[in-house]
């Protein structure tokens, strides 16, 4: 593109990073700098303790703890955290882990308008988008709304390094998701495509190093960094094909968020490619591989295996006789994809992945 020809629109998301090992020791400061002086301390009962502890840290501005965080935000928890924000009078959350429970700071925003302040533990994302989602009789909706995109993210590395060697990895390749969506959406810009190639990059770079030193403080803080620019392109551009799938496929089977993401992501691409070349070429420089369509799947899902994530459907959990269903509710609300989406195709992509 010539400078002459070069035109867009760029919509730069407000948003505060605090980035940096121990920087979670300043949540407190955070907390105050954004006027809050009761938060409800949100996450999934695995990380109960660490919720506590953060509470504790936080002293007087914690309004309680709430550890019933699940992945695809389903619409009944949601709506028993926001009622525990209201009956304690909460005035914001803190969102600490990955993608489910910033997905639940984000639903009580959505009902209450409290700001979140998000402490991610996971590579998902999630904390850099105004996307939100909630689940409900095997549905999942989704919907942008800068009311629940977090006012401030701190990021600190050592959260990361006890993050289990295989939730990083398709943690991680989540986020490649969200950055190779953005690199054929209808909106996106030159300042979207150069932050996409670099996330992939990033973290393609770190997994490898992750899952041979899960405590490699330098390769967290680089999948971090990956993450943080994947998630903020999700933020900035159209969803596509890939991730209607994946939550057509977790809203309605219950299947594992991340892993979903990590199986489904390379069939698309074979899918979306010969529409999209200039995703191609970008995904080809950042994997090292040449820029065909054919070569980027094949390596995205190389890539995968390598690292030990999944690569079928049938390995998480789906049942075959559900794929038919999984093509119909794709197919009955039309979105923007650089491919035409017809049955016969999403049924031979969805076979393929299966």
């Amino acid at each position: 593109m010539t400078a002459v020809s070069l035109s867009f629109v760029h919509d730069a998301l407000p948003m505060r990073v605090v980035f940096g090992a121990g920087r979670r020791a300043e949540l407190g400061a955070e907390v105050d700098r954004l006027g809050l002086r009761r938060v409800l301390v949100l996450g999934t009962p695995e990380q109960e303790a660490a919720l506590q502890a953060t509470a504790d840290g936080l002293g007087g501005l914690a309004a309680g703890v709430f550890p019933q965080a699940r992945q695809h935000v389903p619409a009944a928890i949601a709506a028993a955290a926001a009622d525990r924000a209201r009956e304690l009078g909460a005035d914001g959350c803190v969102a600490l882990g990955g993608g489910s429970s910033v997905g639940l700071g984000k639903a009580v925003a959505l009902r209450h308008g409290l700001p979140v302040i998000a402490v991610p533990t996971t590579y998902a994302g999630s904390e850099m988008t105004p996307i939100w989602g909630l689940t409900e009789d095997g549905e999942k909706r989704t919907g942008r709304d800068r009311a629940v995109l977090p006012r401030t993210v701190v990021y600190d590395p050592e959260l990361t390094r006890t993050l289990p060697v295989g939730l990083s990895v398709t943690s991680g390749l989540n986020a490649v998701a969200h950055a190779v969506e953005g690199l054929w959406a209808p909106d996106g810009t030159p300042i979207t495509a150069l932050m996409a190639e670099e996330g992939v990059r990033s973290l393609l770079a770190a997994l490898p190093t992750i899952v041979e030193r899960p405590d490699d403080l330098d390769a967290r803080a680089g999948a971090l960094q990956g993450a943080w620019l994947c998630g903020a392109v999700l933020g900035a551009t159209t969803m596509s094909l890939h991730h209607k799938l994946c939550h057509v496929l977790g809203g309605s089977f219950d299947l594992p968020h991340a892993e979903t993401h990590a199986v489904v992501l390379p069939h698309v691409v074979a899918y979306n490619g010969p529409s999209a070349p200039a995703a191609v070429a970008a995904l080809g420089r950042a994997l090292g591989v040449a820029a065909d369509p054919e070569t980027v799947a094949k390596a995205l899902a190389g890539r995968a295996r390598e690292l030990g994530a999944p690569t079928s459907l049938a390995a998480i959990g789906m049942p075959r006789d559900g794929l038919p269903s999984v093509v119909d509710r794709v197919l009955a609300q039309p979105y923007a994809n650089p491919a035409p989406v017809t049955r016969e195709g999403l049924t031979a992509l969805l076979e393929a992945a299966y």
